[in-house]
């Protein structure tokens, strides 16, 4: 059995090519790559059941032959390719699943759920972090209730490590330099609205060891769908929220014009701002942690959400803490989007996931088996209440807190 990284040597792609290459379900898995030697890289990291191609997703033909005979296709490039990656998945008759669509992308890619049921094929936008495991517990810390009113997502980030830089990117800087300028999207009073990106400021107090953080409105994908799937349950309002440091950093480098494509003259030569900010953070090493250092980075996802029980009002929070995995050498934010991914492909691959079509994770990813995988690999998640609280210290401040 054989899954397909696309992306595989990138900040999250090498993280879900080594799960995937050492937890025994899959017999190879391909890093596939532009740049043949992060694609190496990755393989040569994940052992013996993983190897390299050297590919460009807009090579149709070339993605289609490589994607043929695969048990699931696994995409982590820029969020800007996932409708050609997706359609060669369909073309090639193989199961897909990605990290994200950045809300406007996600909205487009479920317009090809006849495709995709006609085929009898699952494909899963958002099955990452945040959007991912954020929709899943949402889902299920909503089922049992009678009404939902609000959910509203908050992920912070504290960085503990020694001798780290001041700013790092440990996602696609693209991504996270659009979500800095682009209008958020606010699910508010059953319709969508734009407000300003960093809107909406509040200091909120995560579980340890992320604590008290800034956090803002950005452009995000659970928006995108989660009103959609709780629609039934009378959801009215959601929204996305994001902080930690460095993110006013992100912010001013997004204003100055770093992240556009559009090209700008220097000395004769035509350059885009994104093509030199990507080429910038490659030569001073600020993609990912750097040589040397131990990494010990966290991120804490705490979804809030409001409705009704038997009648009476309820406020449950869905949590989760994000590790890093120092001995891969990733941060919190790459170990989490690379094996949540890893663990949607292996579900796949099991005939755990049995929906057909374009499917968000909240739709068809059966929590249980998902929570336990995220669990074997070090990232905790509960709901509070009605779960009993997990006897880890972060529960018990957020219970605590909660009062």
């Amino acid at each position: 059995m054989r899954a397909v990284v696309l992306g595989g040597g990138g900040l999250t792609g090498r993280c879900a090519v080594r799960d995937l290459a050492t937890s025994g379900r899959f017999d190879s898995v391909v890093a596939a790559d532009l740049d043949a030697e992060l694609a190496r890289a990755a393989a040569k990291a994940a052992g013996a059941r993983a190897s390299a191609e050297s590919l460009d997703v807009r090579d149709r033909a070339g993605l289609v032959q490589l994607l043929r005979g695969a048990a699931v296709c696994v995409n982590a490039v820029q969020y800007g390719f996932n409708l050609t990656v997706m359609d060669a998945a369909l073309e090639a008759k193989v199961p897909y699943l990605d990290f994200g669509g950045l809300f406007h992308m996600t909205r487009r890619q479920l317009e090809r759920d006849a495709a995709f049921r006609d085929a009898g094929l699952i494909a899963i936008p958002g099955l990452g972090q945040v959007p991912g495991v954020s929709n899943v517990l949402a889902m299920q810390a909503s089922q049992d209730l009678d009404r939902v009113t609000s959910v509203v997502i908050r992920d912070g980030w504290r960085d503990l490590t020694v001798g780290g830089p001041e700013i790092s990117f440990t996602w696609s800087p693209s991504t996270f330099l659009d979500e800095m300028v682009l209008p958020a999207i606010v699910f508010d009073q059953g319709a969508y609205r734009e407000v300003p990106a960093m809107s909406g400021a509040e200091e909120y107090d995560f579980a340890t060891p992320v604590g008290r953080t800034r956090v803002y409105r950005t452009l995000h994908s659970e928006p995108a769908t989660l009103p959609d799937s709780l629609r039934d349950k009378g959801l009215e309002h959601c929204e996305w929220k994001e902080g930690g440091p460095g993110i006013e950093v992100l912010r001013t480098m997004a204003l100055l014009g770093l992240a556009s494509d559009r090209p700008l003259d220097v000395k004769g030569q035509s350059v885009a701002p994104r093509d030199f900010t990507l080429a910038l953070l490659r030569r001073e090493k600020l993609l990912g942690a750097p040589a040397g250092i131990t990494v010990d980075d966290w991120e804490v996802c705490d979804i809030e959400i409001r409705g009704s029980e038997r009648g009476s009002p309820v406020v449950r929070h869905a949590l989760a803490r994000f590790p890093p995995r120092p001995d891969w050498h990733l941060t919190a934010t790459e170990y989490a989007v690379g094996v949540a991914g890893a663990i949607g492909a292996e579900l796949i691959a099991d005939g755990q996931v049995t929906a057909r079509g374009v499917v968000p994770p909240e739709r068809c990813v059966p929590p249980g088996p998902f929570r336990e995988a995220l669990t074997r690999r070090g990232i905790v998640t509960a709901i509070v209440p009605p779960e009993p609280p997990l006897p880890t210290e972060w529960v018990r401040q957020k219970l605590h807190s909660d009062g």
